[in-house]
């Protein structure tokens, strides 16, 4: 169960849920790019942080605050840290990309879209990199386009630059496709919108788990990703902003914490990161982020990434030789993420038929409905592998997979 130097064996005694048993079989979770299990590191953090910091931060003086404050800020710091941004305030901290996506369309996007303007996504976008960019445009008289992807599930530069134009204000493109497990070349991308003077928004939900980070070489403006598909907690994320940019957008909400002042009439506002954390934050969410990316970069991520690469390529040979299976996106740059319909079995079916066998997989169009139309289909299953998962799973996956195959042939 060992690749090259991964030990994946010891690394798997660090996840209470893979102990289980589902349906009377060792549990095989092939689902972490819709969330990733949580390593003992992360679950004794929050306890820690819940069993002797339970307090608010920023606003006591008494010691539980102070230490649930500094506990809360350094993970901050590990999060700059982690994207390699500039800053650590510019970090704010969010519920996940989704929350960060729509904070952007409300703020950016009011100020930067007007009538005739135009976002730039690609084809291959989670809903979440959509929706609130189409909510934006229509209330500023502005219209989203798409780049299309390839047969392949490749997005080249070139697919996005052509489409870049004169009213292209904001570029709003994923670190890979949570469908295909696509890579896009954002450094491509970000360097010719920025020589047109567009923004560039990244939604990182799938890169950060997998690819080395680093915001600045990337050339994005923004860069958000959730803290579930990071091993780390749900309901927390963040979203990193080059502090020229996120300083000057408006406050998203209202309360406590973001203010400077607050008269009856009108109000002043802090600055960053402070003045887009309205309210108590999730502060054993951004323990237990901080926990989580503390493990991550404690291991050998070269050796982890080459574990998980060799594991898509097992699971991609092995379905590809099961007759009626047709595999969508086989770029050469992927990230562990395997889409794939069965001739006759509707993907619902089938991951109902895993489940049976332990096997945990997704089924359905995974927020990302315009891609699904671009292949012909209203859903897929998906497995997605994540470094602890072992090539024993991946050929329970194979063998589960051509059982359904004779059972509906």
């Amino acid at each position: 169960m060992t690749t090259g130097a991964f030990d994946v064996e010891a690394l798997r005694d660090g996840f209470p849920a893979l102990r289980q048993q589902v349906r009377g079989r060792p549990l095989a979770y092939l689902d972490s790019a819709a969330t990733a299990l949580k390593p003992t590191a992360v679950i004794d953090a929050l306890t820690g942080y819940y069993t002797r910091d339970s307090a608010n931060v920023h606003r006591g003086v008494h010691l539980l605050s102070q230490r649930a404050s500094l506990a809360y800020e350094d993970a901050r710091e590990k999060v700059r840290a982690f994207l390699n941004a500039s800053e650590a305030r510019e970090i704010v901290f969010l519920r996940g990309v989704t929350e960060a996506m729509n904070l952007l369309a409300q703020t950016l996007g009011r100020a930067r879209l007007g009538p005739g303007d135009e976002v730039l996504v690609t084809e291959l976008e989670h809903h979440s990199n959509l929706v609130p960019w189409q909510m934006a445009a229509a209330a500023a008289g502005a219209r989203v386009v798409g780049a299309p992807v390839e047969d392949d599930g490749a997005m080249t530069a070139a697919r996005v630059i052509e489409r870049i134009g004169s009213r292209t204000r904001i570029v709003a493109v994923a670190h890979a496709s949570n469908v295909l497990g696509t890579v896009l070349p954002v450094a491509e991308i970000a360097a010719a919108a920025h020589a047109r003077g567009a923004i560039v928004v990244v939604d990182g939900a799938q890169g950060a788990p997998h690819l080395p980070v680093d915001v600045r070489a990337l050339g994005a403006d923004f860069y958000a990703f959730s803290g579930h598909k990071l091993f780390g907690p749900t309901g927390i994320g963040a979203l990193y902003g080059r502090a020229d940019l996120l300083g000057a957008l408006p406050p998203w909400q209202g309360g406590g914490g973001m203010i400077e002042t607050v008269e009856i009439e009108s109000s002043t506002y802090r600055g960053l990161p402070e003045r887009f954390e309205a309210g108590t934050p999730h502060i054993a969410g951004a323990v237990g982020l901080g926990a989580a990316i503390d493990w991550l970069c404690g291991l050998d991520r070269a050796a982890a990434a080459a574990h998980e690469d060799a594991l898509l390529a097992r699971a991609t040979a092995g379905l590809s030789r099961i007759p009626g299976v047709r595999l969508l996106g086989t770029a050469p740059s992927k990230v562990s993420v395997l889409s794939f319909v069965l001739d006759g079995v509707h993907p619902h079916d089938l991951g109902t038929l895993l489940d049976g066998e332990g096997i945990a997989i997704r089924a359905g169009h995974h927020c990302a409905q315009p891609l699904m139309r671009r292949y012909g289909v209203t859903a897929t299953a998906r497995a997605s592998f994540a470094l602890y998962n072992t090539t024993a799973e991946v050929d329970a996956l194979v063998g589960a997979v051509g059982r359904a195959r004779e059972l509906f042939g």
